[in-house]
């Protein structure tokens, strides 16, 4: 739990073959990506930097917790709120910008 956190910490360099932990990092972030961004279309494929932070965040909070006597940060409701209204919001908001009759046909009863 201690050695995750500063693994997740990605860095760039300008060399052309860097080292095994940067590689590591690439693949792990490509791989990632590539499992969250397959059923999506090329549209969604924007917010693949946003849900990557945000799983690397929650991935080294919640091994915080693994430490004896430690507390993490994502059992208060304040702290998952935070979080996930934003994230709601922002996806509510975009799909009435880019599809509103479909949006807001949710709304109306089956069949009408």
């Amino acid at each position: 739990a201690m050695l995750m956190p500063p693994l997740l910490i990605l860095t760039s360099s300008n060399r052309l073959v860097q080292n095994r932990l940067s590689t590591l990092q690439a693949w792990m972030s490509k791989t990632f990506t590539k499992q969250l961004m397959l059923p999506i279309n090329i549209q969604g494929h924007k917010w693949a930097s946003i849900l990557l932070a945000l799983t690397l965040m929650l991935l080294s909070l919640n091994l915080l917790g693994l430490l004896p006597y430690t507390f993490t940060p994502t059992t208060q409701l304040s702290m998952n709120m935070a979080l996930a209204v934003p994230m709601w919001l922002s996806t509510v908001l975009i799909g009435m910008r880019n599809q509103p009759t479909i949006s807001l046909g949710h709304m109306l009863p089956e069949g009408t």
